[in-house]
């Protein structure tokens, strides 16, 4: 009985010294710097379709000209319900480009909201 297992003990330990390390390659991606140059904001594109048409538009006393600043007029926003005014505010100034207001579109489904947008010159 004891050479039978002192020969099981020289088994288990060949199978552990031989198959207990597995060494796999470590994978590790340079990390790729790369400029990226925008010439132009790509438009954010919100899809608001409301049933109804906006009410007549805002009626707003434009404030005197602030250098370096865009006046974005008043305008009607849906809630999901009805619609909600928001009031006209400054926005900085982007050399190269010009300022869409937002704006309502009728089109055959309802009524689609454009948000304001910057645009190249």
């Amino acid at each position: 009985m004891p050479s039978r297992l002192a020969g099981l003990l020289i088994v288990a330990a060949a199978t552990v010294a031989s198959g207990c390390v597995e060494e796999r390659p470590v994978y590790r991606p340079h990390p790729v710097q790369r400029e990226v140059i925008v010439e132009r904001p790509a438009p954010q594109v919100v899809e608001v379709i409301a049933p109804q048409p906006p009410p007549p538009r805002i009626v707003e006393v434009m404030p005197p000209r602030r250098p370096g600043f865009v006046w974005v007029r008043g305008y009607w926003r849906w809630n999901g319900r009805r619609y909600v005014a928001v009031p006209g505010h400054w926005r900085e100034a982007r050399p190269g480009y010009h300022y869409v207001h937002p704006h309502w579109v009728r089109r055959d489904d309802g009524w689609h909201f454009h948000v304001g947008v910057w645009v190249s010159d």
